[in-house]
């Protein structure tokens, strides 16, 4: 794994300064990185009989779509308020300085569907709690957050439901 980690580059200073963004356009336009980060992420899926897989705005839904078609399943799409065009509940949840909203589709999961949550980067976790909680209150059931990387010293896994996190690359 430490290649697919060293293909994604450092941007210092990055959106504010004393940030190290973790840029992971690098290894989504390196075709066989990214199929293979792609592969070992659904591999710890097959058989599972997912229902459905929910990305996450908007970097999730890149990881999300191809791991719904590896394993067979629909996509759910988690969105910034007004880019939903139907009927919507939403969830406004605590930022590190303010708050923010998501929404997803009032009809877009089913009581007792097996979700697989799905986003690019696991850092405070406070967006992926917000998620966890709209999939509950629409009856799905969590198989797993997974996550192609996680920032381990931010302890975002800490706010997700314990023993269903995964990140293939941690940092």
């Amino acid at each position: 794994m430490d290649d697919l980690k060293h293909i994604i580059r450092d941007i210092p200073d990055f959106p504010k300064k004393g940030i190290i963004f973790k840029d992971i356009t690098t290894l989504l336009q390196d075709a066989k990185s990214y199929q293979r980060m792609v592969d070992l992420l659904a591999h710890r899926y097959i058989g599972q009989r997912i229902d459905k897989v929910v990305g996450v705005e908007a970097r999730g839904f890149i990881i999300g779509s191809v791991l719904a078609y590896k394993l067979g399943a629909g996509v759910v799409l988690v969105r910034k308020p007004g880019k939903l065009p139907s009927e919507t509940f939403s969830k406004t949840y605590q930022l590190e300085y303010g708050t923010d909203t998501l929404e997803i589709h009032k009809d877009a999961i089913k009581p007792g569907e097996k979700i697989l949550i799905a986003d690019d980067l696991l850092a405070t976790g406070g967006t992926m709690a917000a998620v966890v909680d709209m999939v509950k209150q629409q009856g799905g059931d969590i198989v797993e957050c997974c996550f192609m990387t996680e920032l381990t010293f931010l302890e975002g896994r800490k706010r997700l439901p314990e023993g269903k996190v995964y990140s293939l690359l941690q940092f």
